[in-house]
């Protein structure tokens, strides 16, 4: 007797796709979903987010950042749109996705395997900065990051103070001191 296959797991992602990311050193491709607004494709990897833009030669790597640089994703569901954040600033990336498949749920499973520790650091007037050790998914490297608030410079009094001791305590929680 011959199994068939039931289709309750997302097919691979395509050649094309997988082509233009070219996947090497232990990456691994597990989620990809459509984006309806270009024709691309976003591909969350083991190391890394992808996404695939088609182009008049075929497909191109449109972005590619790992994981520690991933500051969230948020899935909407009512316009399925996945809009993903970064730790530095730049504008959040929006893809809309008609069938998201495990996409959204990979993302987060991604983002929150990156972060070894966090800590809140209170700057005062009801605002609160993250101070987080994170992986590189790729290399294992441990580093440190400060996330601001917006509309919060580190130039601002007292900011940088708290953000430095913050960042000093959770590197001793994780021996980088």
């Amino acid at each position: 007797m011959r199994l068939e296959w039931t289709g309750l797991r997302r097919p691979p992602v395509p050649e094309d796709v997988a082509a233009a990311i070219a996947p090497e050193g232990g990456e691994k491709l597990l989620a990809w979903a459509g984006e309806e607004s270009t024709g691309g494709t976003v591909v969350a990897g083991r190391h890394r987010l992808h996404a695939v833009a088609p182009g008049p030669d075929g497909h191109v790597l449109a972005l590619s950042r790992p994981w520690h640089l991933v500051d969230s994703g948020t899935w909407d569901g009512d316009t399925s749109t996945l809009t993903v954040t970064w730790v530095d600033g730049e504008r959040p990336a929006r893809f809309v996705l008609p069938e998201p498949g495990t996409l959204p749920e990979t993302l987060r499973e991604r983002v929150q395997a990156s972060v070894v520790y966090a800590e809140a650091v209170e700057l005062g007037g009801r605002r609160t900065a993250r101070v987080v050790v994170r992986k590189d998914l790729a290399t294992g490297r441990l580093l440190s990051q400060a996330i601001l608030p917006k509309g919060v410079r580190s130039s601002d009094e007292g900011v940088a103070e708290r953000v430095r001791a913050g960042l000093a305590r959770v590197r001793e929680q994780v021996g980088l001191a």
